[in-house]
């Protein structure tokens, strides 16, 4: 028996509500979501995006109205919810939640642009931290074998052949070498980029901009990731992206896992 997790980033709970994740939310084959930049208070929700029939569901907003936050929602109970990477300065943006389900551990995250406001990648070592911390808040979960998924908008193309425009983007903030090499440093950890262990072809993308019609064109970025602790990934049997799915500038990608990931070792 399978299980599908599910990440996407939404770009606004408020607005893909409109365009019916409802009904795609009710009808996903899912077992868990976790969705970045939500940009909402539970407050601006109706209840059938904040308490879905069959759903049990966590929001965890930023400070600032309108801005970032995360959340998830699982047919599967919680077993212990957790926010933030204990770093007050990222934490009041609401990029983390990191939840129990069994024996595993998910960590749903939106992770910086290091773009800054007017684009001149004054974020960056906002960002990189951000990677650093929560690296480190995690590694000792993989020194003791635990299985942990990490999964959400990672703001980052990893390789030339997650961008379909590499040369043009060398210096633009998510394709910087710096920033790939903070990407390099998970892998290096020992976690696995699951789309790539079943996907190695190109032209295959998370988001595309809304200029210029770049995804009737798939001129896109893959920066949307789930990654695997060694544990977790000997549970992984399958990883896709799912570019049929609309509502945002971002597309859903997933794992299949056996159900076996939620059982204790």
């Amino acid at each position: 028996m399978t299980s599908k997790i599910i990440s996407w980033n939404v770009n606004g709970l408020r607005a893909v509500a409109k365009k019916g994740f409802a009904d795609w939310l009710a009808n996903t084959p899912a077992d868990i979501i976790g969705l970045q930049e939500t940009r909402a208070t539970h407050e601006q929700l109706p209840a059938k995006i904040l308490t879905p029939e069959g759903w049990h569901t966590h929001l965890h907003p930023a400070e600032r109205p309108g801005y970032s936050g995360v959340g998830l929602y699982s047919r599967l109970p919680f077993d212990r919810i957790e926010t933030g990477i204990d770093s007050p300065e990222h934490d009041v943006e609401g990029r983390i939640q990191r939840v129990q389900i069994g024996d595993l551990l998910i960590v749903n995250g939106y992770f910086p642009n290091g773009q800054g406001k007017d684009r001149d990648n004054s974020r960056v070592p906002f960002k990189l931290d951000f990677y650093h911390q929560l690296r480190d808040m995690l590694q000792p979960r993989i020194d003791a074998g635990e299985k942990v998924l990490v999964m959400g908008d990672f703001n980052t193309a990893h390789q030339e052949i997650d961008i379909a425009r590499p040369k043009s983007n060398e210096n633009t903030s998510g394709f910087l070498p710096i920033e790939r090499d903070a990407l390099t440093q998970w892998i290096d950890a020992g976690w696995t980029d699951t789309f790539r262990a079943f996907h190695q072809g190109p032209d295959r993308y998370s988001w595309w901009s809304y200029r210029g019609g770049a995804r009737a064109r798939n001129v896109g970025w893959r920066i949307d990731y789930i990654l695997a602790s060694p544990a977790a990934m000997e549970h992984v049997v399958h990883a896709d992206i799912h570019d049929d799915v609309h509502g945002s500038d971002h597309c859903p990608i997933s794992v299949t896992v056996n159900k076996t990931i939620y059982d204790a070792s």
